[in-house]
């Protein structure tokens, strides 16, 4: 079974689809931002949906720009009707143990997350539990509420900016190829490779909740760029300042463990410029991508009035740019890599050498 990505405006609802579930759309997009896309779409050759409307709202709903799909080519018209009526119909003869269920959901107790994200009801969950004798000793929930927002790995002493970014020291080297974190797991450490962010944050959202696990894989490369947590437009600004802090946060730790790290320069409207650039020491080698600025003259107009104050506040030595050539005249050296989620990227043209 080869599962191929799409992009999500390729994709074709099936306009007679007979059964609507609207109301999970929201935990299923919860399941998708907490775990990762780990159940492809079945379409068919002409990729409409045969099996996962609601997962293709999800997704739709978290702004992905692709989505993993099954091509059902092998099946005829009329079986392709018929999949996805079954597929519909035999998630109703399941059944819930209430018994087991409920032991299961006090298992998950010490999680970051609530599993009511995801639809289950723990207002009846009896908290003891048919064979318990004893109410479990509570976990310390200040010890909770730390290891949530990683609040062990900051450093008061080592950040800058009224928002206290944490502090990343200049990376003088750059990489001679990049990798997308989505390849991390199954791409070989080789002298000189770097693993980037310029994946959607679903990806990559699981480093921030476990640092400690994928710090360590990604220390074993010689260059890792920052997290790319998304600076949309119309965020509230306070996520906007948590996502940059996030990327900070993971660049110190990183940095601790003794990788080179290039910070990922991110920023939406002027506004943002009050913290978007804090943390980061002048005089390295930062990254940038160009992907989407030129889809229309405001998102060109934003990229060029951050790109110059990025310049005029860093002074970088040498700017990553992930994507094409937009026309941009760096004063500095600028290097680029191409574009490409299925395969490494390659390193690109030189400006200023």
């Amino acid at each position: 079974m080869d599962v191929v990505e799409k992009p999500i405006g390729d994709i074709i609802p099936y306009e007679k689809n007979p059964r609507h579930n609207d109301e999970a759309v929201k935990y299923v997009a919860n399941s998708i931002r907490q775990f990762g896309f780990k159940v492809p779409l079945v379409i068919d050759k002409d990729n409409v949906v045969t099996c996962g409307h609601t997962r293709l709202k999800a997704a739709k709903l978290l702004g992905l720009t692709t989505i993993p799909c099954v091509i059902a080519d092998d099946l005829t018209p009329e079986q392709v009707q018929a999949f996805r009526l079954a597929d519909n119909k035999v998630s109703e003869k399941a059944t819930w143990d209430d018994d087991l269920l409920g032991k299961e959901l006090r298992q998950l107790d010490g999680l970051d997350f609530s599993m009511e994200d995801f639809g289950f009801d723990l207002d009846g969950l009896d908290p003891l539990g048919a064979d318990d004798k004893e109410q479990p000793e509570k976990e310390n929930e200040r010890q909770r509420t730390m290891d949530a927002y990683n609040l062990d790995d900051y450093d008061p002493g080592r950040t800058a900016g009224f928002y206290q970014m944490p502090l990343l020291h200049k990376c003088t080297e750059v990489p001679a190829e990049l990798v997308g974190f989505n390849y991390m797991l199954t791409t070989d450490p080789r002298p000189g490779l770097g693993i980037h962010f310029y994946v959607d944050d679903y990806q990559f959202e699981r480093v921030w909740n476990d640092p400690g696990q994928y710090c360590e894989r990604l220390a074993a490369f010689d260059f890792v760029l920052t997290p790319d947590f998304s600076l949309y437009l119309d965020m509230p600004m306070a996520m906007k300042i948590w996502n940059t802090y996030r990327s900070r946060l993971i660049g110190q730790i990183l940095q601790d463990m003794g990788v080179n790290v290039i910070p990922t320069l991110s920023w939406a409207e002027g506004g943002t410029f009050q913290f978007c650039f804090d943390g980061i020491e002048p005089g390295g080698v930062v990254s940038v991508s160009t992907i989407g600025v030129k889809r229309d003259e405001a998102a060109t107009g934003i990229w060029k009035a951050g790109m110059d104050e990025a310049l005029k506040r860093l002074t970088p030595s040498a700017v990553l740019v992930y994507g094409g050539d937009i026309g941009y005249p760096f004063p500095c050296q600028a290097i680029y890599f191409d574009n490409a989620v299925t395969e490494n990227m390659k390193r690109g043209k030189l400006n200023g050498r």
